[in-house]
C-alpha cells in the first residue's frame, strides 16, 4: 500500500472518531437537538423588548423556537388559569410577586441541573460547529440571595426551591407637583411622615366656600379611589413597628413583643395616620371618596402629591406632557429603619411544560445581568440585580425607584391575594367611617385577611 493511502486511510480513521458529523452523534443528543417552540406568556411589555434576548438565545440554541405573547392585564389571569387546567397553557409564563404560592402547584421549580445540547465549535483540519450535550447546575436559593435584592428571596423561594425569576423590581414612590408646591412656598418635598408633612399637606390642601376640596394635598385616608392603596398602607405599617403576618398567622393587629407594655399598637398607629386625612374634623383632610381616581386627579394638576411606581411614569407623561412634576423615595419614619415596598413579577415555568429544561435555562439566561441589561434599558424599569443598582442610580427618572430596592419588602398575600386585597380595603373604608372603633376595625380586618390566608 502507498504512502498517501496509508495517510488517507488515517485522515478517515480521524475525521470518524473525533466527533466530526452527524454520524458520531449520540441518540441522545440528536434528540435534544429536535426543533421545539416553548411558549411565554406576559403582560405589559410588548415583544420588541424582549426580541434580543430571545435572538442572542436563539444563537445558542437554534433548534429553540420562542413565542412570545403579551395579554392584556384585565384578561391575562383568566386566559391564563384557563389554558392551564385545558392543557394548552404556555411553556414559561409571569406572575406577579404576591402571587406565588397561589400558582405553586402550578408550577416546576427550577432544577437543580440542566441538560442540554449546545452549538459548539470544534477546530480541527477545519472549523465546524457539532450538538453536544452539556449539564450546568442551575442557580440555587443561596445564589437568588447573593445576585438579587433581597425581597426577591422571601417571594420567590419556598420549602428550599425557586419557583420565579425577576427581571426587575419596582417600588412605591412620591409623585409631587412642583408648580403646586412652588406656589405653596414649599421648597422641597417631605422625607418624613411628621408634622411637616402635615403641615404640607394643609398648605396645598384647598376647599371652596362649602368645604368640598377643590385640591388635594395628598391622597391618603380612603381605598374606594387611591391607587395602590393595601401597598401604602402596609409599606406604613412596617415602617412603624408593625409585623403584617408571621407563620401563615396574620397580626398587623397585635402588639409586637419588642412594644410590649408600652401601650402603642404600631398596626394601629399607621391605620389611624392614614385615615386622619379622609377625617373631616381633621386638620390634614384633604381627601374623600367622591374625589377623582388619585392617578387622574394628579394628572389633572388638583393633586400635590401622590404615591405610584415607575410603571406610572409613561401614562403621567402622555396624558399630562406639560406638566412639572417629579419623583423621590417614599417617605420614612424618623428614627425607625427604612422600609420601603416592592411590586414586581416573577418569571417562571408550567408544571405541564414539555420541555420545562429548556424553559427554565432560557428563564435564567434572561435574568442574567448581561440579558437583564436589555430588557431594562427597553422598558426603563429598576433592576432586581444587585450588581446594576450602581449603574441605575446615575439615571435621574429610575434613581428614586432603584434607590429604594435594597430596603423593600413585600409581604405574603396566600393563597387568594386579591381577596386579601379587598380585605384590607375594606378595612380602611370602615375604618374612615368608624373614627371611634378603629381597633374593632383593625381586628376585623385582620381577620378578613386571614380568612383569605388560609
Amino acid at each position: 500500500m502507498s504512502k498517501k493511502l496509508v495517510a488517507l486511510g488515517l485522515l478517515f480513521t480521524f475525521i470518524i472518531t473525533s466527533g466530526f458529523g452527524c454520524k458520531t452523534v449520540s441518540t441522545q443528543t440528536k434528540k435534544a437537538m429536535e426543533p421545539i417552540t416553548l411558549e411565554y406568556w406576559r403582560v405589559f411589555d410588548d415583544s420588541d423588548s424582549f426580541q434580543e434576548i430571545i435572538d442572542s438565545y436563539k444563537v445558542l440554541h437554534p433548534n429553540i423556537t420562542i413565542n412570545y405573547h403579551k395579554y392584556r392585564i384585565e384578561e391575562y389571569e383568566t386566559e391564563l388559569i384557563n389554558a392551564l387546567a385545558e392543557d394548552r397553557g404556555p411553556d414559561m409564563f409571569t406572575i406577579h410577586n404576591t402571587w406565588t404560592k397561589k400558582y405553586e402547584n402550578k408550577i416546576i421549580p427550577l432544577p437543580a441541573q440542566i441538560s442540554m445540547a449546545y452549538q459548539v465549535e470544534k477546530t480541527g483540519i477545519q472549523k465546524e460547529v457539532v450538538p453536544e450535550m452539556r449539564t450546568t447546575n442551575s442557580l440555587t436559593p443561596s445564589d437568588v440571595r447573593s445576585l438579587f435584592v433581597d425581597v426577591v428571596a422571601s417571594d420567590a423561594i419556598s420549602n428550599n426551591q425557586i419557583f420565579g425569576l425577576p427581571l426587575s423590581v419596582d417600588t412605591l414612590s412620591l409623585f409631587y407637583n412642583k408648580d403646586l408646591f412652588n406656589s405653596a412656598g414649599i421648597a422641597n418635598p417631605p422625607e418624613f411622615w411628621d408634622q411637616v408633612f402635615q403641615q404640607d399637606v394643609k398648605k396645598l390642601t384647598k376647599q371652596d366656600t362649602k368645604r368640598q376640596i377643590i385640591q388635594s394635598g395628598v391622597s391618603l385616608g380612603v381605598s374606594k379611589n387611591i391607587n395602590r392603596f393595601s401597598d401604602i398602607l402596609m409599606v406604613l405599617m412596617m415602617q412603624n413597628g408593625s409585623k403584617i403576618i408571621d407563620g401563615g398567622k396574620v397580626i398587623f393587629n397585635e402588639v409586637p413583643e419588642n412594644l410590649s407594655g408600652s401601650g402603642y399598637n404600631p398596626g394601629l398607629g399607621a391605620l389611624v395616620f392614614f385615615t386622619d386625612f379622609s377625617n373631616p374634623i381633621k386638620e390634614v383632610y384633604s381627601w374623600n371618596d367622591a374625589l377623582p381616581n388619585s392617578l387622574e386627579m394628579f394628572m389633572s394638576g388638583n393633586l400635590a402629591m401622590t404615591f405610584g411606581y415607575s410603571y406610572d411614569l409613561p401614562t403621567i407623561r402622555a396624558r399630562a406632557p406639560k406638566m412639572n412634576f417629579a419623583v423621590v423615595k417614599v417617605p420614612q419614619i424618623a428614627g425607625n429603619p427604612e422600609i420601603n415596598f416592592a411590586n414586581y413579577w416573577l418569571e417562571t415555568v408550567s408544571k405541564k411544560s414539555k420541555h420545562p429544561n429548556e424553559a427554565w435555562d432560557f428563564v435564567q439566561y434572561a435574568t442574567k445581568k448581561e440579558q437583564a441589561k436589555l430588557y431594562l434599558a427597553k422598558t426603563k424599569k429598576p433592576t432586581a440585580l444587585r450588581s446594576l443598582i450602581d449603574e441605575q442610580k446615575s439615571d435621574a427618572e429610575l434613581a428614586p425607584f432603584v434607590s429604594q430596592v435594597l430596603t423593600a419588602k413585600s409581604w405574603y398575600h396566600g393563597a387568594n391575594p386579591l381577596a386579601a386585597e379587598t380585605a384590607i380595603g375594606d378595612m380602611i373604608t370602615n375604618a374612615a367611617k368608624n373614627y371611634e372603633q378603629l381597633k374593632e376595625v383593625l381586628d376585623f380586618g385582620a381577620n378578613q385577611v386571614q380568612q383569605t390566608i388560609q
